[in-house]
């Protein structure tokens, strides 16, 4: 089989589960080797309280074809995440795909600003923005040694839709803004050393969290239609591995430095399916059937 990705190095950071666990696989798949990263592991618990580990990510890339390498890290930690920087450049000396797929936090919906527990309110910001500062503040250096650094923010949203609309919460709403905002900034710092940034947003998302709660399998997920029509337009975690893989393996990536797009959109561009050999465009669908109040029905958006 190719390997597009063969001698590759990538970060995964936050892939203990969902988007980043389909992307750590997916990058593993194309032939990379990849440091996945979480704070989940098979003897200790983030506080999201799920099962999955980064042991089992890191499994999982191997079974795919490329080589997993496990490091719990908080990414809040700034020592811990230098730490792994220095380590991926003493055993790869190099780093050439930085995925920031960091968050694991609790989610109060529809409260105000004054009506959130502040507490956690500014947990959310620490998990979805200091994080991925974090990250990049100790992982770049090492990835503009050479030309070709991809930098990827996995995101709830693209910037056009993130804009026109309210996203759960004050601070989800702030949260979600900001990360397409990193992208577009990294994009102007890393464009002098020949690197890109893209901020990537899976659709409507058949995470592990998402399936227990409609208590359905990845194999019968269509019987969480009968509770929500509109799961029809979701997408496996493979679907946005499949759009960063395909951005990572791309000569010409750097035509996406500063943009924001879904995995339905780098699905059209580079022609990879989900794992039904389908092409669901959620943000699409959301806009002209979701939100307009509209009957389900996926006809025209997968």
């Amino acid at each position: 089989m190719e390997k597009p990705l063969a001698g590759k190095i990538a970060l995964v950071a936050g892939a203990t589960r969902g988007a980043g666990r389909g992307i750590a696989v997916r990058l593993g798949a194309a032939g990379a080797t990849v440091y996945v990263t979480g704070r989940s592991t098979g003897s200790r618990r983030s506080e999201m309280n799920r099962p999955e580990t980064i042991e089992e990510t890191a499994a999982l890339v191997e079974e795919a074809g490329g080589h997993g390498i496990a490091v719990r890290v908080d990414h809040l930690e700034a020592d811990r995440v230098r730490e792994l920087v220095e380590r991926i450049d003493a055993e790869q000396g190099a780093l050439h795909v930085l995925v920031n797929d960091i968050y694991g936090a609790p989610i109060e919906w529809g409260k105000t600003v004054w009506e959130s527990t502040l507490d956690t309110g500014l947990r959310t910001l620490r998990l979805a923005i200091d994080t991925h500062a974090i990250t990049g503040h100790f992982a770049l250096p090492l990835m503009i040694r050479m030309p070709g650094a991809l930098v990827v923010e996995v995101n709830d949203g693209t910037t056009e839709y993130n804009s026109e609309n309210y996203r759960v919460s004050f601070f989800y709403d702030l949260a979600k803004t900001a990360v397409n905002r990193m992208a577009f900034a990294l994009a102007h710092e890393l464009e002098p050393h020949g690197g890109t940034a893209v901020a990537v947003t899976p659709g409507w998302l058949r995470s592990e969290a998402m399936l227990d709660a409609y208590q359905v399998t990845e194999e019968n997920w269509r019987d969480a239609t009968k509770v929500q029509p509109h799961f029809a337009i979701s997408e496996s975690p493979a679907f946005v591995g499949r759009a960063v893989a395909a951005l990572a393996g791309d000569p010409e990536v750097a035509r996406w430095n500063g943009k924001s797009v879904s995995s339905g959109e780098l699905a059209k561009e580079y022609g990879f399916t989900d794992l039904d050999g389908s092409r669901p465009d959620s943000w699409r669908y959301l806009v002209e059937v979701q939100d307009a109040g509209k009957p389900a029905d996926v006809t025209g958006y997968r």
